[in-house]
């Protein structure tokens, strides 16, 4: 039985597209690359594509966090500071589950990521719920990104 992990999408299976891996045995993050090359103009925001979906148990999460070097040295950003990939957004029907890195340039410069750049690091997260959830006996994801409580 598969916990938790990463998977090509089915549409970038011919791209050269490489799982994420964690660098040293006491790294929390697997490095993510970019599977495309990105340009984003300086103060702009590009959904970088990963090629990758990933999955996971039910009380878990993926964290997308910036990677120190992009941030420090090239002045960028996530968009929503840390990214959120639920359990239910793999195989979504929306779109595979196909995970974007939301980036923002704060520099004066365009700045372009090339493919196969390492651009953020993904943690596996447990999480808690409120004694008064009812999510679990909602209706299930129909989306891909950004899609959970649309119609609301």
């Amino acid at each position: 039985m598969k916990l938790r992990g990463f998977e090509v999408i089915s549409d970038w299976q011919d791209k050269d597209v490489h799982l994420p891996q964690r660098q040293t045995g006491a790294s929390a993050g697997y490095d993510i690359e970019a599977a495309a090359d990105c340009v984003i103009p300086a103060g702009g925001m590009v959904l970088v594509p990963t090629g990758l979906k990933a999955y996971m148990q039910a009380g878990e999460v993926l964290t997308l966090n910036i990677r120190s070097s992009m941030a420090v040295k090239h002045q960028l950003m996530l968009a929503n500071s840390v990214g959120i990939i639920d359990a239910d957004y793999y195989d979504n029907p929306g779109n595979e589950g196909h995970i974007m890195v939301a980036m923002v340039n704060m520099g004066e410069e365009e700045f372009i990521i090339h493919k196969g750049e390492r651009v953020a690091q993904g943690i596996f997260l447990n999480y808690l719920t409120a004694d008064d959830d009812e999510a679990g006996a909602g209706a299930e994801r129909q989306g891909g990104f950004g899609s959970t409580g649309k119609g609301e």
